[in-house]
């Protein structure tokens, strides 16, 4: 590993760390960011994750796949930058993927709240899925730091990992009238020695997903090299509630700092970007049994898969269409895609580059009529690059969104804290 993905965060420059001063709580809780333009055919949300109050930013989606900013939404709490150890904090102040997310399901949306250590959740209007409504109050996300969120696949659960000196997960019954209700027997420590917020990005939480098949919530945790991360596996039982003790899976040789996690379907297996070498491929069949702690090298198939050049490549997405994974750098601003074979062998099919400085962070693929779309989190530029997934090897970049100007008209700060991608399509 050429550079560590904290000395990324030191050296990649911005232009401006703030566009708009800051300000105690916002008084205005929404925030008219742009006209509704023809139809949408879905939205795309990210956060802002600034200290003087967390708002949800949402884009309409057009029929050509490109994004009109909409309306920025008040979570009620409030956003916190990790220490990354530098004098001027870089992009990427959650080192996670998953901060905000979209239930198609049950049509909801969650974030997190790192600096109130809550969680959101918004009902998503399906005829203009821009439009937003709170459901509930904010509730206590079970720990400190929360950072990344996910719901099982009827949209009936949602689940938090938290990163700070409490760290660990917790999970909620989503209630369309009262919002998150914990639920029994889920808050389940990492036992991370950490601060609040979170030190890193090594030695901090980076993704939360659960399995294909909803028997399994899996946390990734980043290794402090040369000691390799783990993925902390826990059983969900019949009624919601988790295994006491979590299963730790490493990564094959040569892993390091497992990142997003982006499910291979059928497979029962999963991709893991990797700051430290590229991307990891975790297979589940082979996988051993191990109590809270243990360490289980993952064997079988699983693999720690290089990409040359690459400084922190560490979020990822799927896409239908080309049947291929789409993987960022936020150190070259890069995107890179990746094909998996039927026997899990990974395989660079080719990059693109998004613009020196961008810092390409989070990113989701969504379909659009019979193409994919990628949206990708630039907090470089404070922008969302939007690419066309035709075919395998022909992405096209086709948009790039400002979001500073917008922002700065409607009196929202935005700057280095932007987070987290996640997309909405009608049915």
């Amino acid at each position: 590993m050429k550079l560590s993905y904290a000395s990324v965060l030191v050296s990649v420059i911005l232009g401006s760390a703030s566009l708009v001063s800051s300000s105690p709580i916002k008084q205005h809780k929404k925030m008219t960011m742009g006209a509704a333009k023809g139809q949408a055919m879905g939205a795309a949300y990210f956060i802002t994750n600034e200290d003087t109050g967390n708002f949800v930013v949402s884009a309409d989606i057009g029929t050509d796949g490109k994004l009109n900013l909409r309306q920025a939404l008040f979570t009620g709490g409030f956003g916190q930058h990790g220490d990354d150890g530098a004098a001027t904090p870089g992009p990427d102040g959650t080192f996670t993927q998953g901060a905000v997310k979209v239930s198609a399901a049950s049509n909801m949306l969650a974030t997190v709240n790192p600096g109130s250590n809550t969680l959101s959740l918004f009902a998503i209007n399906p005829a203009d899925p821009s439009n937003l409504k709170q459901v509930g109050l904010p509730v206590s996300s079970g720990g400190e730091f929360p950072v990344s969120v996910a719901f099982n696949s009827a949209g009936s659960t949602l689940c938090a990992v938290n990163g700070g000196e409490v760290n660990g997960v917790n999970c909620f019954k989503v209630d369309q009238t009262k919002g998150l209700v914990p639920i029994s027997g889920t808050n389940r420590d990492l036992g991370l020695n950490q601060t609040t917020p979170a030190n890193g990005p090594p030695g901090t939480v980076s993704h939360i997903v659960f399995s294909e098949d909803g028997s399994k919530l899996i946390a990734s945790v980043k290794g402090v090299p040369p000691t390799p991360g783990f993925l902390a596996i826990w059983d969900v039982a019949a009624d919601g509630s988790l295994s006491q003790d979590f299963q730790s899976l490493q990564p094959a040789n040569g892993g390091l700092l497992p990142f997003s996690m982006t499910l291979i379907k059928g497979k029962n297996a999963i991709l893991a970007t990797d700051a430290g070498i590229g991307f990891d491929i975790f297979d589940f069949n082979a996988a051993g049994n191990a109590g809270n702690g243990s360490a289980v090298v993952a064997a079988g198939q699983s693999s720690a898969n290089a990409i040359d050049g690459q400084v922190a490549t560490c979020w990822s997405s799927f896409s239908p269409k080309t049947g291929n994974f789409y993987l960022t750098d936020i150190g070259t601003s890069m995107v890179t895609e990746v094909n998996v074979d039927d026997s899990l062998k990974g395989t660079l099919v080719k990059q693109y580059p998004q613009g020196n400085g961008t810092s390409t962070i989070d990113n989701d693929i969504a379909s659009v009529g019979d193409n994919d779309f990628m949206y990708v989190l630039q907090p470089g530029n404070t922008a969302v690059s939007v690419l066309s997934l035709n075919a395998p090897g022909q992405a096209q970049n086709v948009q790039s969104l400002d979001i500073a100007g917008p922002a700065k008209a409607a009196g929202l700060t935005v700057g280095i804290s932007l987070q987290g991608m996640t997309t909405f399509i009608k049915k």
